[in-house]
């Protein structure tokens, strides 16, 4: 790595946590740029005003040290997801340790650039 990158880097990990995270659970159907199939009216909804007051909050809070993500976790074997099961690919319905367990180590890898953002149970960044 360059010696900038590896500065930044060193003061990255250096960086203070914060005092708080508010972490939400929030689905991938609440982007809008996403939304190529529409239906699910009140779950889109819900989710995309989810998604508003993540970004809204992150702006207000950061100032008192608190971060705020929204996680989508993937179809989780949960009763909510159980009517929709046998359309989910193989390989795609978790099972709740696992799911917990990835979005918590989502939340441990935030930084401070990642407060306000939208992300899916492996880390990756997703559209509003």
């Amino acid at each position: 790595k360059p010696k900038k990158e590896e500065e930044e880097a060193t003061a990255a990990a250096a960086a203070p946590r914060p005092v708080s995270i508010i972490a939400s659970l929030s689905a991938r159907v609440g982007s809008i740029s996403d939304n190529e199939l529409g239906g699910w009216y009140s779950y889109r909804f819900s989710k995309t005003a989810l998604n508003q007051a993540t970004r809204t909050m992150s702006h207000e809070l950061k100032r008192q040290g608190t971060w705020t993500v929204a996680l989508h976790p993937g179809t989780t074997d949960t009763d909510l997801s159980k009517p929709f099961q046998r359309n989910v690919a193989e390989g795609r319905l978790f099972p709740v340790e696992f799911t917990v367990g990835r979005l918590l180590d989502v939340i441990d890898s935030m930084s401070a650039d990642h407060s306000g953002g939208l992300y899916d149970w492996a880390g990756k960044a997703l559209p509003f």
